[in-house]
């Protein structure tokens, strides 16, 4: 797998694969997704892609105080395969590179497998409340 920063040309590669991994809820609609994250840090969405299809993608961000992991999709016949992992650190090193000391990300308390595959990868649970509030309805 070759890692590269998104273009507006994989999006509907993209798309398709964050609804595959079961990532995309009512609530996002994914496309407006994309198009705030190349407005902020665009170098820090990455896809990873074998020959033209697109197989994982990550959208990390930081602002300043802590970095922040979302989209974090492997396609589900190359889960298991260390993608995740390549993609991740690739992502990190980025964030790691514009000064940040920290990244925070979150998933679903139902989603043990991934909860499992962020701690191989040294994260670790912390107890905090995720809390939000839309400001936009998507």
């Amino acid at each position: 797998m070759k890692i590269r920063v998104f273009d507006k040309t994989d999006q509907d590669q993209v798309v398709a694969l964050w609804h595959a991994c079961g990532l995309v809820v009512p609530q996002n609609d994914p496309v407006k997704d994309i198009d705030r994250k190349r407005k902020v840090d665009p170098d820090l969405f990455l896809v990873g892609y074998i020959e033209e299809e697109i197989i994982a993608t990550v959208m990390g961000g930081y602002e300043g105080h802590r970095g922040w992991i979302n989209y974090l999709a492997v396609k589900p016949s190359y889960q298991r395969k260390d993608f995740g992992q390549a993609i991740m650190q690739a992502v990190e090193a980025r964030i790691k590179a514009k000064g940040c000391p920290k990244i925070n990300l979150q998933v679903r308390s139902s989603n043990e497998a991934v909860i499992r595959f962020y701690q191989s990868l040294g994260y670790g649970v912390e107890p905090v409340i995720g809390m939000g509030k839309r400001l936009e309805k998507d």
